[in-house]
């Protein structure tokens, strides 16, 4: 009997998810992600001198670094040559999070981010989630950053700390969070709702917050998903933040009430 078409689609998604592997790279992010016990690590190739500087990871990670000429470190490891790699390259496997109602039960703020591709503004989100104490960051699995060398390392460590998922459905899963009590916020420059208030508002509530990328903004379906579309004031003709400093503002706001 001939399988389903969905079926097929199925195993062929969970067989390349079982093969795909992430390059990371820089003496910061390689030295998390060996400290890290959640990592499947596959390869550790270094220069001498970043083998020295990550002896205590190296050590108690219990891998067996590969040593090369850091001056053809590009000929050992499939990573662009102008990346800043610091002699210091760890394959391994993408982090698995678990379910996101586990990682969000109980949590205060979440942050989701639609159709933002740039793995540099993906990482700085990561680094501002962590600091002020995001639950999880949530992207659509397609047109969104995937774990990256580049996006490590923007991330500054946040990657082996931060839930990350990327899911099928970016509504969908919004709307999950509002039967667990979140209110939804997103952040659109012509809103007429201030940052401040739809915050207070919310009151106590759990907030998850909601960003689209520069330039096109959220999709209307997921505007549409929101309780409320809200703004942050700004002052002058400018009146325009990145992606990721748009993220970091609102997660300091709605850290404040707690």
């Amino acid at each position: 009997m001939k399988k389903p078409t969905w079926v097929i689609e199925k195993e062929r998604a969970r067989r390349a998810a079982a093969s795909e592997t992430v390059w990371l790279f820089g003496l910061h992010a390689v030295r998390d992600a060996l400290h890290n016990p959640m990592r499947e690590r596959l390869r550790l190739v270094c220069g001498k001198n970043a083998a020295d500087k990550l002896a205590d990871a190296i050590s108690s990670s219990g891998m067996e670094p590969e040593i090369v000429d850091v001056r053809k470190f590009d000929t050992h490891v499939p990573i662009a040559a102008e990346s800043v790699h610091q002699g210091a390259a760890l394959e391994v496997k993408p982090l698995d999070w678990g379910a996101l109602k586990d990682v969000c039960y109980n949590a205060k703020v979440v942050v989701l981010l639609d159709r933002v591709t740039d793995p540099h503004n993906v990482g700085a989100v990561l680094r501002s989630a962590e600091v002020f104490g995001a639950a999880a960051v949530v992207a659509p699995h397609r047109h969104s950053a995937p774990e990256t060398g580049a996006l490590a390392k923007t991330a500054s460590g946040a990657l082996e700390r931060q839930p990350y998922f990327r899911v099928k459905n970016l509504s969908d899963t919004m709307e999950e969070l509002r039967g667990m009590g979140f209110r939804l916020l997103g952040l659109a420059g012509d809103a007429k709702m201030t940052l401040a208030d739809g915050l207070a508002e919310a009151g106590p509530d759990p907030v998850a917050l909601v960003l689209g990328a520069e330039g096109p903004g959220m999709r209307e379906k997921t505007q549409e998903t929101c309780d409320r579309l809200v703004r942050i004031p700004f002052h002058g003709a400018f009146g325009s933040l990145n992606v990721s400093n748009a993220a970091a503002v609102s997660l300091y706001a709605a850290a404040s009430r707690f």
